[in-house]
């Protein structure tokens, strides 16, 4: 068995033993995660176990039969357990220890974000994986692009926005935080200036959470929802976007992984990219 915790620990799981993982990236898991893609594992509803804080999960319905639960505290993306199916789907960025498997193909590949290219040997689907054929997929376009805006929405749309120009930064980090924090192998997120971000839409349904303890780490999103959003940190007057919820290439390509320190044991890195076990120095 496997424990598993939100950001803020309030919701808090065993699960396991796992048959399945598979990395999915639709807009939808996006925009949820606030990552480039979401890593999920799959196994049997009845070794599922909740530890505390069920009650403290808002589930959004994405669709008919899309269920989307987060903290409503933190905006951690929860497990959503299917006892009708007899299957469970845990968040792996959530999971403390070695599940026991690895990533086994990329689910709707053709969704995923042009800038942020696929590069290990894994199969690819361009949409659901053999066995999930009869699965429900949804189209959320993007908004028409704005020469030298970089645009971003929430998934249910109610939170929207838009950074002028270029960020300052993009890095892949992969601290336990991170992790937790957008359900995930790693956040991308984009470092823009405070000035550079304007809200369109939905500011007043943005829920900032804080980390208690920590200098400035905290999380943004949307409360109808769950979906990542931009957070402006006072501290540094830095606005940082998570990328899985942009729609738009943000100008300027990720630059290295940090804190690989501190990855998760499945997670692999497999592009070039410069790699610090902190910080960069």
């Amino acid at each position: 068995m496997n424990r598993g915790s939100c950001l803020c620990g309030a919701v808090q799981f065993e699960a396991g033993p796992f048959d399945g993982m598979v990395h999915c990236h639709c807009s939808m898991c996006r925009k949820h995660h606030g990552a480039m893609f979401a890593t999920f594992l799959t196994g049997a509803a009845d070794s599922f176990r909740w530890w505390t804080g069920e009650d403290a999960i808002t589930v959004y319905h994405s669709s008919a039969k899309g269920l989307r639960p987060f903290c409503r505290t933190c905006g951690s993306v929860a497990p959503t357990v299917l006892p009708e199916i007899g299957m469970a789907f845990i968040p792996a960025g959530n999971l403390e220890g070695d599940p026991g498997r690895r990533p086994e193909l990329h689910m709707f590949a053709a969704s995923g974000m042009d800038w942020f290219p696929i590069t290990d040997a894994l199969p690819r689907c361009a949409g659901f994986p053999p066995g999930f054929e009869d699965g429900e997929s949804v189209d959320n376009p993007r908004p028409v692009a704005k020469p030298g805006i970089v645009q971003g929405r929430c998934l249910c749309r109610a939170v929207a926005w838009e950074f002028t120009g270029k960020p300052e930064r993009v890095h892949h980090c992969h601290c336990s935080r991170c992790r937790r924090a957008r359900s995930a192998a790693h956040a991308t997120n984009a470092f823009f200036k405070g000035e550079q971000l304007r809200w369109l839409s939905g500011a007043g349904e943005v829920v900032n959470y804080a980390l208690p303890g920590a200098k400035r780490f905290g999380q943004a999103f949307c409360r109808c929802c769950g979906g990542a959003v931009p957070r402006v940190v006072a501290s540094t007057g830095y606005a940082v976007a998570p990328c899985g919820s942009l729609d738009d290439d943000p100008g300027i390509p990720a630059t290295s992984h940090i804190f690989v320190g501190s990855k998760a044991p499945w997670d692999e890195i497999t592009d070039a990219l410069p790699q610090w076990e902190t910080m960069p120095a």
